[in-house]
């Protein structure tokens, strides 16, 4: 038994030997075949080109009537009636509504008997006066007499200047009853119906229908939204802010803004021009919370495309560029070193370039310096690329920046 122990026991020993040498051998004997290269990364390419580029600003507008105008009653009554179209376009001078002129019309009858009956009591003192004057100069009577009538004649001469301003007053009420379009433009919502009570503080159920000013008559309500609104349509303003930076440079290529400076705007749905228009104003101050400045645009708005409190996409522009090296926009890359993008050179890999870019407009870019005019950049594929990645372009470099 202690011999075939031993026998099995050499035998299982012979063994382990022989695949540790077997083991060795491959390992030492492996094969030395090279690893193969990652197969070519997928781009799309386009050529940097020579061209003239404008810069253009962009920002975000809002457009607000030119001038905006709530109509409201200058004396208190009984609204008549109201002589527009809800949402029509009215004319300047046009009759809007019409104010109860009945108790303006008795006021002004009032107001014109007293000041006839002054101006006969006038008249009589004048010539109370002119005959206290010739007597006196006969020594008739005495002076006093006839001092005491000049003083009769200024007094009377005063009511009567007097009663011409209560009549002035009257007529100006009157005529006030008739409520005019200040400007021409376009109704908003009828914000009062007639057989209401009117002031100038607005519609009222308990306005007094006195004959006087509205000014000065009493309302139960303080507040009010007046008759309508109107708001001149042709032209139109858009406002909208720019950083102070760059209200710097546009101040210096118009001269402080006296030269005209060109504005676009474009819907923000479609990105559709809706009309083209000039800067006329820009504010007197930056706002120091955003470091902005406000400026305000001109549109003729013919096509009336531009409507009150509607947002759009303003573009100014800046500048034109001449004869400068142009990429499209989607070959512009930003890491933490700066800006950047990928040149495939002739040997068919991508290098990476550090570039400055001197402005944007629309789908491409303005190069100062690092992408030269002919090279091949990439325009899409950059995000699995890095330097000395080989690639396989699927679109013809002639497609790009120069279509």
């Amino acid at each position: 038994m202690t011999t075939d122990r031993r026998q099995r026991l050499w035998i299982f020993a012979s063994l382990g030997v022989l695949a540790l040498a077997l083991g060795g051998w491959a390992i030492f004997h492996k094969s030395d075949k090279p690893t193969p290269p990652p197969p070519p990364i997928p781009v799309t390419v386009a050529q940097a080109q020579v061209r003239d580029m404008p810069v253009t600003i962009s920002a975000l507008g809002a457009a607000q009537a030119w001038t905006s105008d709530t109509i409201f009653a200058q004396v208190s009554g009984r609204l008549l009636s109201v002589n527009f179209a809800e949402g029509s376009q009215v004319r300047k001078g046009q009759v809007l509504a019409q104010v109860d002129p009945a108790p303006y019309r008795a006021a002004l009858a009032q107001a014109l008997g007293t000041l006839h009956k002054d101006q006969a009591i006038l008249a009589g003192a004048q010539r109370d006066l002119t005959r206290y004057q010739h007597l006196v100069a006969s020594d008739s009577i005495a002076r006093q007499t006839a001092e005491d009538e000049e003083a009769t004649v200024a007094q009377d001469k005063g009511t009567v200047e007097y009663d011409q301003g209560v009549v002035d007053t009257a007529r100006i009420n009157l005529r006030w009853c008739t409520i005019l379009a200040p400007v021409s433009g376009r109704a908003g919502v009828r914000l009062v119906d007639p057989g209401n009570l009117v002031s100038a503080s607005g519609s009222t159920a308990s306005a007094p229908a006195t004959a006087s000013a509205t000014s000065t008559a009493s309302a139960t309500s303080t507040t009010g939204s007046g008759i309508v609104v109107i708001n001149q349509l042709e032209p139109i303003a858009v406002t909208f802010t720019v950083p102070e930076g760059q209200f710097e440079h546009l101040g210096q290529i118009t001269n402080g803004f006296r030269k005209p400076l060109t504005v676009e705007a474009h819907s923000q749905e479609s990105g559709e021009l809706l009309d083209t228009g000039q800067v006329t104003i820009a504010d007197n101050k930056v706002d120091p919370a955003t470091g902005t400045v406000e400026l305000k645009a001109r549109f003729t708005n013919g096509s009336k495309r531009l409507w009150p409190g509607q947002f759009v996409n303003v573009k100014l522009a800046s500048q034109m560029l001449s004869h400068v090296t142009v990429i499209p926009t989607a070959a512009v890359n930003r890491g933490p070193k700066g800006t950047f993008a990928f040149v495939v050179g002739k040997d068919g890999k991508a290098a990476m370039r550090p570039i400055v870019t001197l402005g944007t407009e629309g789908a491409f870019t303005a190069v100062k310096s690092g992408v030269n005019p002919g090279d091949t950049v990439v325009t899409d594929g950059q995000m699995t690329l890095k330097a000395g990645s080989a690639v396989r372009i699927t679109h013809p470099a002639s497609e790009g920046a120069g279509s």
